[in-house]
């Protein structure tokens, strides 16, 4: 089954960089847009975000897990081009200075699950991670993990029930 992962992502030369990458073009294309289309419903509402993070090594998430930066050990959606960390862009620096509750809003309007609520809002969650967008049900991260599934165009998480 060839994917964005396959085709692009394991291609690329940052395929092990432990920087932070911000290029939308290592997004899949239909997550690429959502995340656009996100950006620019915030901006309709005078908030100004910007992406921080799309793709992300095992590599880095290593790094991040053992400075205490990250509470997982395991690159998740993000090593897949499938999540993507967008954060308030104040006069072009970063800053999640911000509840970011309208950004679940958003999320959640374009078909995406937001670390907020993990697409479950009635559930309590106990890892929050309110600047983090992503286009996988919880549920499905293990396939996807595993490389027996990995989503077409037409996917909607909220209708993988």
């Amino acid at each position: 089954m060839s994917n964005f992962f396959q085709d692009v992502i394991a291609k690329d030369s940052r395929f092990n960089s432990v920087e932070c990458i911000s290029d939308p073009n290592l997004l899949e294309p239909v997550t690429r847009q959502l995340v656009f289309d996100i950006i620019a419903g915030a901006k309709d509402q005078g908030i100004n975000l910007m992406i921080f993070e799309t793709y992300r090594s095992q590599a880095r998430q290593k790094h991040l897990f053992d400075t205490g930066k990250s509470k997982l050990e395991k690159v998740g959606v993000h090593h897949y081009g499938l999540a993507c960390d967008i954060v308030l862009n104040v006069h072009g620096n970063p800053s999640w200075d911000s509840n970011f509750a309208f950004l679940g809003k958003l999320a959640h309007a374009h078909k995406m699950i937001w670390g907020g609520d993990w697409g479950t809002p009635d559930q309590h969650h106990s890892f929050i991670d309110a600047d983090h967008v992503q286009r996988c049900r919880i549920k499905r991260q293990d396939a996807l993990f595993a490389g027996t599934w990995y989503p077409d165009d037409a996917y909607n998480p909220y209708t993988d029930v």
